[in-house]
């Protein structure tokens, strides 16, 4: 899923390539993704883009005076800009993994796309960002927060630190990738309570989050959209390495399973040596 960095990354990348360009044509192919009504799409043909950046993990298009294209892109979203289009023929509906495509007056735009069959792209054509729920219910940027706000927002949620992190209600833009690398650089479990939490743990973790989210936007920040998911990959240092050797220690990288998702970490430098239990590995060894 993008997080703060590639969305980051993406605004900067529009900013540089498509602002200033009149929209062309704004197509829809998967209408389930475009969550909104009014403005209708066909508004937005003939405006120019005038800005791109984020809320969150949301990307945010600025059309003409006063539209916004909202984008959140889900687990298996993503935005690939076209220098050109092979065929000027409009999207047919069902087109694949694309949901929606700007087309610019200088040929290029770019396609919003969702792979596999779970499909949670979502998409809002609105006059204020904070038409959208999922942006006005967003807490404070995790890259703009205090330390002090940092340490009432994290305090004033009970629960397991990883958790905690990635509910975008206590803080935006932070999801699993980063959250794993986070705790990692903190040295903390991703089990820790909040409750428990020491000043001096929380003021390690306010540095930590700063410093992985300030250098995975410096990493990502001037790339082209089709590189962000290589160099995401590649500043891992935990997160989708199980069993690979932690770059701090040595020590076999771990992960610990759910539903729909897994989390990854180092017991030396974050559980001191001992693994932790993985629910899905127990039942199969039951």
């Amino acid at each position: 899923m993008p997080e703060l960095p590639e969305v980051e990354a993406l605004a900067a990348y529009l900013r540089e390539r498509a602002v200033g360009h009149i929209v062309e044509r704004f197509e829809v192919s998967s209408f389930s993704a475009l969550k909104t009504y009014d403005p209708a799409p066909g508004a937005v043909a003939g405006l120019p883009v005038t800005g791109a950046g984020r809320h969150g993990k949301f990307l945010d298009v600025s059309l003409g005076a006063d539209l916004h294209l909202v984008v959140h892109l889900a687990r298996a979203g993503w935005l690939h800009y076209r220098d050109s289009f092979k065929s000027p023929a409009p999207l047919k509906p069902g087109s694949g993994p694309i949901a929606l495509r700007v087309r610019l007056d200088d040929g290029s735009g770019f396609d919003l796309t969702e792979a596999g069959t779970q499909k949670s792209l979502a998409a809002y054509l609105v006059r204020d960002p904070a038409e959208v729920p999922g942006v006005a219910r967003l807490g404070p940027d995790a890259l703009a927060v205090s330390r002090d706000e940092f340490a009432e927002r994290i305090r004033g949620r009970n629960g397991q630190i990883k958790g905690v992190l990635t509910d975008q209600e206590v803080l935006a833009g932070i999801g699993n990738a980063y959250s794993d690398e986070i705790l990692h650089v903190a040295k903390m479990s991703p089990f820790a309570l909040t409750g428990k939490l020491t000043d001096e743990q929380i003021t390690t973790l306010y540095e930590a989050t700063r410093q992985v989210e300030t250098d995975a936007v410096a990493r990502s920040v001037g790339q082209k959209a089709a590189e962000l998911k290589g160099e995401k990959r590649a500043g891992m240092r935990v997160h989708a390495r199980t069993g690979l050797p932690c770059p701090v220690c040595g020590d076999t990288v771990r992960e610990v399973s759910f539903a729909d998702k897994s989390l990854q970490y180092c017991p030396t430098c974050q559980t001191g040596g001992k693994p932790l239990a993985d629910r899905r590995l127990s039942r199969l060894i039951r």
